[in-house]
């Protein structure tokens, strides 16, 4: 028997027209990439996307094509994930840290009609046009007095091809499993694999980490996503705001630390979403100025595990560090990491070694982990295998293609190394491609990297495997020193004492003056692996 209530599909432009005309007066700021910042507000917003549907579809952008963006977080931005979506077609973000070549390989792979591009990015383009023949116009996002002269083919101003057009549109109704938006994995091997995501998956993700044990938002959030719309939908912060109703503050190009620190005192941010690269220029920035976040809550850390010393770092300045874990193929929120009210009373030492931790499955989600015969492993903490997932809002498969051994039984294997513990919070121990095999035992790279990120005078550091004659693998330990830092390979070694097991510590450390990283912040190990294959230890690892 079939229940009786209204069966009404799970749109992304409804989200939207809700924010427009219950909480139209909320603003939405930007830092505009002409340099100046930009306010509005969601009736204002909602008005102007129903113009740029008009455009679209007088262009003759109907269900199911793509319309790519390659742009900053901005209000304009936000306008063409509704806009696009809300008639049908496909929002695909493409993120411009991409090598050349990647970039117009998705763009003729996901078959781009239309490609609306930031000022800064139009010398990259007119660089990669003649290599994406299927792109009808690229249009600048940006007024007339702004337009510059360029060589791309069918150039034009968002501003004018919007304008004079109507402000109301008649958003038409499809299954809530119509496509909304596309993104590209940034793997490190091989060309990027789509994600194509659903209205349906979009619009539950939002709710999902929306919800207290998660982003914990409501009206009165105001909402600083750092994470860049190009990166898998800004972890759907701009579906999420809308949503609840709360303001936005868009940062643009300027994701410094001192334009960063100045908009959320000016705006009174109460939430930060981003990467540690990102926090770890704020942090110094503030800790250079003497600045606070005295409204700031929470800040919401992933992308790469946030080290223990950054959670210090913002406890000390009265911010909760929430750490979650996703990937593009997960919406991306598939665990947060929220402490109880007893975990919160906690000596400081032991809150953190649980923050560390990735947290547990949103709601909407569920995870396993299995041993190298495909066994369930326990939640005991201590068993660590490859991590699966499953949810509403996880791929079931890449965009064009339905083969990939990834996904399997309803499940994907994600390709990360996890532990679980009895708490249900689950921690990454690394990736299985850089996870050390040493005399038959693993070893996490990700804990080796934390605790010499930790340690004062280092900066950043990676740790890779390399091939040893005895052991199989042993780690090797690179490390940037800070600015003005004289640490040494000694004082390093001597900071782990303690800390693992004895045969855990790097057999060597390099100083470097900087570490490579992919084009979302991750540390590029198959890079950091491919410069040191022909590096030899000078002694046998001590195990």
């Amino acid at each position: 028997m079939l229940g009786s209530m209204m069966n009404r599909p799970l749109l992304i432009a409804p989200l939207l027209k809700h924010a427009a005309r219950w909480n139209g007066g909320q603003e939405i700021v930007s830092r505009r990439c002409e340099g100046d910042i930009h306010r509005y507000t969601y009736a204002d917003a909602y008005r102007r996307v129903g113009q740029l549907a008009h455009a679209l579809s007088d262009f003759g952008i109907v269900l199911g094509d793509r319309v790519a963006t390659l742009a900053w977080n901005t209000y304009r931005h936000l306008e063409l994930y509704f806009g696009v979506s809300g008639i049908g077609a496909v929002c695909h973000t493409i993120n411009p840290r991409l090598f050349p070549d990647q970039i117009a390989y998705i763009i003729n792979h996901a078959q781009d009609r239309i490609l609306c591009l930031d000022l800064t990015f139009v010398p990259l383009m007119e660089k990669l046009a003649a290599h994406c023949p299927k792109v009808e116009a690229y249009v600048i996002l940006t007024d007339r007095a702004h337009m510059p002269e360029t060589s791309l083919p069918n150039a034009l101003s968002y501003e004018e091809w919007i304008a004079d057009r109507p402000e109301s549109f008649d958003w038409p109704e499809f299954p809530e499993t119509t496509a909304s938006s596309l993104c590209y994995t940034s793997g490190t091997t091989g060309n990027p694999k789509g994600v194509l995501y659903t209205h349906r998956s979009s619009v539950l993700h939002s709710y999902g980490i929306a919800m207290p044990d998660v982003f914990n938002v409501s009206r009165a959030s105001c909402i600083l996503p750092a994470v860049p719309m190009f990166h898998v939908n800004a972890w759907g912060v701009p579906y999420m705001a809308p949503l609840i109703g709360a303001k936005l503050v868009l940062p643009g190009p300027a994701l410094a630390g001192a334009p960063m620190a100045e908009l959320i005192a000016t705006e009174g941010v109460t939430l930060l979403a981003g990467v540690p690269t990102i926090w770890r220029m704020l942090l110094d920035h503030l800790k250079a100025t003497g600045q606070r976040l005295d409204s700031v809550d929470r800040v919401v850390i992933g992308g790469a595990a946030c080290p223990p010393g950054m959670i210090q770092e913002f406890d000390d300045l009265g911010t909760y560090v929430l750490h979650a874990w996703g990937m593009t193929e997960t919406s991306p929120l598939g665990t947060a990491n929220n402490l109880t009210p007893e975990e919160h009373a906690l000596p400081q030492d032991q809150r953190t070694a649980r923050q560390v931790k990735q947290g547990r499955p949103v709601s909407g989600v569920d995870l396993r982990i299995t041993g190298t015969e495909g066994e369930d492993l326990p939640h005991d903490g201590k068993a660590f295998g490859d991590l699966w997932i499953q949810g509403h809002w996880i791929a079931s498969s890449y965009f064009g293609r339905d083969d990939d051994p990834a996904f399997k039984d309803g499940w994907f294997m994600t390709g990360d190394v996890a532990t679980i513990d009895p708490e249900g919070r689950m921690q990454i121990v690394d990736r299985s491609k850089d996870v050390i095999k040493s005399g038959g035992e693993w070893i996490s790279t990700i804990e080796l990297e934390n605790i010499a990120a930790s340690m004062p005078g280092i900066a950043e550091a990676a740790v890779v495997g390399l091939k040893h004659p005895k052991w199989d693998e042993r780690p090797l330990l690179l490390c940037v020193r800070k600015e003005g830092s004289t640490a040494t390979k000694e004082q390093v070694l001597a900071g782990y004492e303690g800390r693992i097991a004895k045969w855990w510590l790097p057999d060597d450390v390099v100083f470097v003056e900087g570490l490579p990283h992919t084009a979302t912040g991750k540390l590029l190990k198959t890079k950091l692996r491919e410069e040191f294959s022909s590096y030899y230890f000078d002694t046998v690892g001590a195990v």
